[in-house]
């Protein structure tokens, strides 16, 4: 089988297996098929007219995409477009992402159908009826007040199911940003999905779709993001779609942490929380945009002691809808995760993404946004609140 992927992309892996300890599949499993290098092998094999078996699909879909591989590489494999290119061709061919998963996805672009949805999982997760093994968080809020406007220096991406479910950081970042001194116009209807979780399921196609629909909706002026997988799915929409305007998109497009970092010194002297913080790097901050570091310059000012976790950022398993789509392959990720946690026993965990706070906090971490943080230190309020 065709899986339309570039045979020079693929033979840049020499199978040196350097990448082994940074694959948290591999990690728990130990087996072959569950690392980035027998993954590049089986792709291969059925480029080259292997049959495509089911174990071939499920070493596909056990991966986190987390990208953890690439850093490591020295032969700069491309592996996570690599993968994505190969999940879009298997779910083209019905190999892969079955319906009832597609029709899961279709409220993230319909934000009065994800509002709907939300309720409804509000309502189940009273009666305990969402398995915690899924990794949702415990609590969804029914209702929240809308997010408004103060000026327009800056975009604030909202997004589909953070906005949904953690408003609250996106107030805080804005919050944050206004502190600084910038206008914020928050994105709200005019940007409802950045297509993250589609691409990783195969279906590239609503992908570009929606980042066609997004640099027309959002004028020539920073996109700030507070979502590590959004701002890394945004800032390939020049890859992506391959014009002109993709790339001058992508150019403006800043995880919040980032972009604050370039203007920590226009923020406030406060007394800093007397809390000692952990940082965990989502993997979509550390590995794909790369721009981690910015997390502990702009956290700094504001909380008693920053502290690293001894992992090498190892993913904490949540990997957008893969903690419910592989959920004890994930809680066994986890679980390397919070024992590196507790290894340094922290007050608060610092997490600049919705998926792996949501996932961590599932399993008693006590996982906050940067800016949550940063925007209490502000306020001159304690966290937790």
């Amino acid at each position: 089988m065709d899986l339309k992927l570039d045979p020079d992309d693929l033979n840049t892996c020499v199978q040196c297996g350097l990448c082994l300890p940074h694959c948290p599949t591999f990690r728990v499993t130990g087996e072959e098929a569950m690392s980035p290098r027998g993954r590049i092998s089986l792709m291969r094999e059925v480029q080259e007219g292997a049959p495509l078996t089911n174990e071939v699909i499920e070493s596909f879909e056990t991966c986190v995409q987390c990208r953890g591989c690439e850093p490591a590489c020295p032969s700069n494999v491309p592996y996570g477009h690599l993968m994505e290119q190969a999940r879009e061709t298997l779910a083209e061919a019905g190999e892969m992402t079955p319906k009832w998963q597609r029709l899961a996805l279709k409220p993230l672009a319909q934000p009065k159908m994800l509002e709907f949805g939300s309720k409804a999982l509000s309502v189940a997760n009273k009666f305990n009826l969402v398995p915690s093994r899924l990794g949702l968080p415990s609590e969804i809020p029914a209702n929240q007040e809308p997010l408004v406007a103060s000026g327009d220096d800056v975009y604030l991406f909202t997004g589909c199911v953070m906005d949904a479910w953690q408003r609250d950081v996106h107030r805080a970042g804005q919050r944050v940003i206004e502190a600084a001194g910038f206008g914020v116009t928050p994105t709200n209807d005019l940007a409802p999905c950045c297509g993250a979780l589609h691409a990783h399921a195969g279906l590239t196609g609503e992908t570009r779709s929606f980042a066609t629909s997004m640099i027309s909706a959002l004028a020539d002026k920073p996109v700030l993001v507070d979502s590590a997988g959004c701002g890394a799915a945004m800032k390939d929409y020049g890859r992506l779609l391959g014009t002109p305007e993709a790339v001058a998109f992508s150019e403006r497009v800043f995880d919040i942490g980032e972009w604050l970092a370039q203007h920590v010194d226009r923020l406030p002297e406060v007394t800093p929380l007397d809390l000692r913080v952990a940082v965990q790097d989502p993997c979509h901050l550390r590995h794909v945009q790369k721009v981690h570091d910015a997390t502990r310059v702009v956290l700094r000012p504001f909380v008693r002691e920053i502290v690293e976790l001894n992992d090498d950022g190892l993913c904490c398993g949540a990997g957008g809808a893969y903690s419910v789509l592989q959920p004890d392959l994930a809680g066994d990720i986890r679980d390397r995760k919070v024992a590196a946690i507790d290894a340094v026993s922290p007050d608060a965990v610092a997490s600049a993404n919705p998926g792996c706070s949501m996932f961590l906090g599932n399993a008693g971490v006590p996982t906050v946004h940067p800016m949550v943080l940063i925007d209490s230190a502000l306020r001159g309020t304690i966290w937790p609140n």
